[in-house]
């Protein structure tokens, strides 16, 4: 029977009756109809670029503690007092009496040259003191006589009323007078001359003898007995002492940079290689108003005072120092991101229709984050009402990770912006 015979049965309409058993033409519709809607919302996807309008802030609370400020420099410990003992004389160095690390006391031989030579001309000194006093001795007999022959002289003039001896005569013997006395006077300074060279040749006997000039401790023995001596230029060195190795110095580079903070008195710290796991503790001492520079690079040498009770520490080591430039007990202190950051434009997203936001639209531009102007006042950042507000600060000190805060309206616990994240789908 059909369907038409069956009264329960309603009867379809012709264009429905026309596409009944069309199943073909319908999924071909359905699968168009997928393939607009998928393409319209990778079209909405691209041009948002796959990003929401909104992001994320990043935040830390501002703390209150304990602020260190250093400085990192390196350098080599010295001796407080370094003595270079050498021979104002040439010769021979006949025996060298201390080694390297001997402890000596001042006025203690360390060596002795040859004095043979210098015994001759002690000897030849004295022999010339000798003349000289003889030359005094006849000087003073000639002045004697000289001086009898004028007298007679004048003692006859009285007598014979100026008549003899003749004036001519009278004028010779007070000039032969005169010629004793500078003769005599000569002879003294010949002596005296001769005296000097005498003393200055048993002062060379002694300087033949090489003394310490400290208490102290051999640091560098340079000759062995044998060795000629030459002191015609310069004077050369023998023994390097260090007087007291428990107090040394440490001689350090300070860069232009940071030595405007680095000033007398303040607190140090340093080690060396020898003691890796021991900090020594030091002391600024003197800051150096000359610079050297070193391949374009400018320090100042600055000396730290160092205990070395235990003498630990020896003259030449290396060590790093750091020199304490602040200290700040109970400071109020933001990360230096925080006084970094600057929050970007955030675009907020906007209502659009279905057929609008199938249709493609060009990229949007680059967003540009909102910086302060250079020079301008310190600020950071918080969160109000889930929005950034900026708060003016006066900066102090920084340690390179955490920064001071002198003034503003912050306090600590005070969650302050760090970094903004973008989410993605």
């Amino acid at each position: 029977m059909s369907q038409s015979d069956n009264p329960a049965t309603p009867a379809l309409p012709d264009y429905l009756q026309a596409g009944k058993g069309s199943g073909k033409l319908r999924r071909r519709l359905g699968a168009a109809l997928g393939l607009l809607v998928l393409g319209g919302g990778v079209l909405w996807l691209s041009a948002s670029g796959g990003k929401t309008t909104a992001g994320q802030y990043v935040t830390e609370e501002a703390g209150s503690g304990k602020l260190v400020v250093t400085v990192s420099a390196t350098g080599t410990l010295q001796p407080t007092k370094s003595v270079d003992v050498g021979s104002e004389l040439s010769g021979v160095l006949e025996d060298v009496l201390v080694e390297e690390n001997d402890r000596v006391s001042q006025g203690q031989v360390l060596a002795r040259l040859d004095t043979s030579k210098l015994l001759d001309q002690v000897a030849r000194s004295r022999a010339a003191v000798a003349a000289a006093e003889a030359s005094v001795a006849q000087a003073q007999a000639t002045l004697a006589e000289t001086r009898a022959n004028l007298a007679r002289f004048k003692h006859v003039a009285e007598l014979s009323g100026g008549k003899a001896p003749a004036q001519t005569e009278l004028d010779a013997a007070e000039a032969a007078l005169l010629r004793a006395v500078a003769n005599q006077a000569s002879a003294e300074a010949a002596v005296a001359q001769a005296r000097a060279t005498l003393k200055s040749d048993e002062t060379n006997i002694r300087k033949a003898v090489i003394r310490s000039p400290v208490d102290g401790v051999v640091l560098t023995r340079k000759v062995e007995p044998g060795q000629t001596l030459v002191a015609a230029m310069t004077t050369p060195t023998l023994f390097v002492l260090a007087e007291n190795l428990k107090r040394m110095e440490l001689q350090i580079k300070v860069d232009e940079a940071d030595v405007s903070t680095v000033q007398l008195g303040q607190p140090a710290s340093f080690s060396v290689s020898a003691w890796p796991k021991r900090r020594f503790p030091a002391t600024i001492m003197r800051v150096g108003m000359g610079s050297t520079t070193t391949d374009n690079v400018v320090t100042y040498k600055t000396i730290l005072k160092v205990a070395n009770d235990d003498l630990a520490l020896r003259p030449g080591m290396t060590a790093t120092a750091e020199i304490i430039t602040a200290n700040r007990e109970k400071a109020l202190m933001v990360p230096n991101a925080a006084l970094r950051f600057t929050p970007p434009q955030v675009e907020q997203p906007k209502s659009e229709s279905l057929v609008a936001s199938l249709l493609p639209r060009p990229p949007k531009p680059r967003q540009r984050p909102n910086v302060a102007p250079s020079g301008s006042t310190p600020q950071v950042w918080v969160l109000r009402d889930g929005q950034p507000l900026a708060v003016p600060v006066k900066s102090g000190v920084s340690n390179g990770r955490h920064t001071e805060i002198l003034e503003g309206d912050l306090k600590p616990g005070t969650p302050v912006i760090t970094e903004y994240q973008e989410t993605r789908k």
